[in-house]
Order: C-alpha cells, then structure tokens, then sequence
C-alpha cells in the first residue's frame, strides 16, 4: 500500500522569520514620512496582505482620498518601507523551531516549500537566514503573481509546485491571509501565534489548529495530530 504524497506550505515572514513588527515599524514610518499617518494597529492588523491593498486602506485609514494625492503617497510609501525594510535586515532573526521544522518535515517525507509573496530581495535575506535549501523542494516569491494573499494566486503555484492534491496539503502562517487564501482552494491551514493575531482571529480565518510556533508546529506532524 503507497502512501499519497504529503505537502508542506510555508508562509515566511512572522511564521519562520521574525519580521513581522520590523514590517510593521517600517511601513508605519513610511506612511508618516508619505504624508499619511496611520496608528500602529492599522498597520499590525494587514500585515503580510498584498501591498498595494494594504497601503490603499491604510490610504484611506489617514484620509488621504484626492485620486493624485494617493498615487504619490502610494509609491512614496512603498518605495521608502523598501529602503527602511532593506535597512533592517540585520535585525531580522529565525523563530523558535524554524529550521528544525522545515529540516523535521522533509524527514518525514513531508514536500516542503516556502510560500512566500515577498519580493525577491526580501525572501533572499530570509533563505539565507534560514539556511535550509537542501530541505525544500520548492519555492515562490513575490515575482511569480501580481497580487498577493489573501488572493490564492501564491499559494496555488505553491501547490502545483509541490505537485501535490489539495486535499495533500497543508498551509502553515501567521496571518489571516493565509488561512483565507488556503481556504479557498480547499487546503488545511495551521497557524502560528509569531504574528501576533489573537486566537479568536485565527480560528474565525479559518485555522484548523494553531501552535505557539513552528516548532510547536514540528511537534504536531511528529505526534501524528497533522
């Protein structure tokens, strides 16, 4: 009797690499220094969805709403959360049980990929934090879609990439996005507390089981519970 292949989908940022408050200063910076000021929460509560829809309601949030103000406020922001985000690299670290997860996974026959929207320049700092290349079979960045989670696009190219059935695969994040985006293709999702979104949020999201981090993560495929 053959066992079905099994998938591990990988958010990055705030799952495996403990950025997401360095996301979450350095767009709130960005947005002051674009003439658009926005409390921490706002920024806390949409990261790691798409970017542009993420500056587009905090745009909102600071009433900033002349069609001309808000492109240049827009590409302001972006173009400087680039350059402060960049600036931070050497603060960015590896959460608890990251690389054991990704290395224990594809032990167990799991095939992993890191399913990540972020632009290549930003996922290249975090797979060379990570050190774990001989253990993934796949990746994504931000390069591969237009538009990132909660829209599916990432974590179905991560999908085919695995080359496994949905019903075969599960999506571990940090974000609501990331539920909402597996949800839709039918995947399981697993949820980490690293990102800092309350319990309650993540179940409503759609998590079947959320560990504290990914080495609680690592615990459940080992104990069977995944």
């Amino acid at each position: 009797m053959t066992t079905s292949p099994r998938a591990l989908l990988l958010d990055v940022d705030g799952t495996l690499v403990d950025s997401t408050y360095v996301h979450v200063w350095t767009w709130h910076r960005a947005l002051i220094e674009a003439g658009a000021p926005v409390p921490f929460v706002e920024v806390h509560h949409r990261i790691g969805k798409d970017g542009s829809t993420l500056v587009a309601e905090l745009l909102d949030i600071a009433g900033v709403d002349d069609d001309e103000d808000r492109d240049r406020v827009a590409s302001r922001a972006k173009d400087l959360h680039s350059k402060y985000y960049a600036e931070a690299g050497d603060s960015l670290r590896l959460l608890p049980g990251a690389r054991e997860l990704v290395r224990g996974a594809k032990e167990q026959g799991w095939v992993t990929v890191l399913a990540t929207s972020a632009p290549p320049s930003e996922f290249a700092e975090a797979r060379e934090l990570l050190d774990v290349d001989d253990a993934v079979d796949a990746v994504t960045t931000g390069e591969d879609v237009d538009q990132a989670k909660p829209d599916p696009t990432i974590v179905a190219i991560a999908l085919e990439r695995s080359g496994v059935d949905a019903e075969n695969a599960i999506m571990v994040g940090d974000a609501t996005w990331d539920a909402i985006a597996a949800t839709k293709l039918g995947i399981r999702s697993v949820a980490v507390r690293t990102g800092g979104i309350g319990d309650a949020e993540l179940r409503e999201a759609g998590f079947s089981d959320i560990a504290d981090d990914a080495a609680g993560v690592l615990a459940l495929l080992t104990s069977g519970t995944l």
